[in-house]
């Protein structure tokens, strides 16, 4: 499994995919941090086998979050020509691929990056019906408002009447007193 001193990405994916035949969560999250150890090895042949992950192996938040928040993620910053497959994710009748489609960006939302596919995500998944996507989306805008504040609000203001309080409660989280309660408020016009 070693190539001077560092695993082998083809090994460790074949490893990760034994352990996540078995269900388990424990070892769902071994098999997904190992992915994520050997993500200086990645090529554009590994979304593939993140799109299968998520759709195979993949049947709770958890899950998702440990996956596509670090590996997903990564792999997503280092080979940007695949955040539009992002928006087809956010399309899918498999709710962990739509929450997946959020929680990928979260971390790289958090270092200002992807701000249009953000948006872009977060008005797809805007009047979702599941909880769960809801909270992904709420808590990836909520990433994106700490390096984008103001962008992050106006998006709010916008679309408030509209966005689940969920979504909304989950966004405006971290924004000053003052801007939470000016979001909050819900105009009848």
């Amino acid at each position: 499994m070693q190539k001077s001193g560092k695993a082998d990405k083809k090994n460790v994916f074949f490893l990760a995919e034994e352990l996540l035949k078995s269900d388990y969560c424990e070892e769902a999250y071994i098999a997904f941090d190992w992915a994520y150890q050997v993500r200086e090895q990645y090529t554009e042949d590994d979304f593939p086998v993140f799109e299968h992950w998520i759709e195979n192996y993949v049947n709770n938040w958890a899950k998702c979050d440990t996956l596509c928040n670090h590996a997903v993620g990564s792999f997503i910053e280092e080979f940007p020509e695949f955040v539009d497959n992002l928006k087809t994710w956010a399309k899918s009748d498999n709710r962990w691929f739509r929450r997946a489609a959020a929680v990928t960006l979260v971390l790289p939302a958090r270092k200002g990056l992807f701000l249009p596919e953000v948006f872009a995500i977060a008005n797809i998944l805007l009047t979702d019906k599941d909880d769960l996507v809801r909270k992904g989306y709420g808590w990836m805008l909520k990433e994106a408002s700490k390096p984008h504040q103001q962008e992050v609000f106006e998006y709010v203001m916008r679309n408030k009447k509209e966005m689940p309080r969920t979504s909304l409660r989950y966004a405006i989280e971290k924004f000053p007193p003052d801007l939470r309660a000016e979001a909050k408020i819900l105009t009848t016009l």
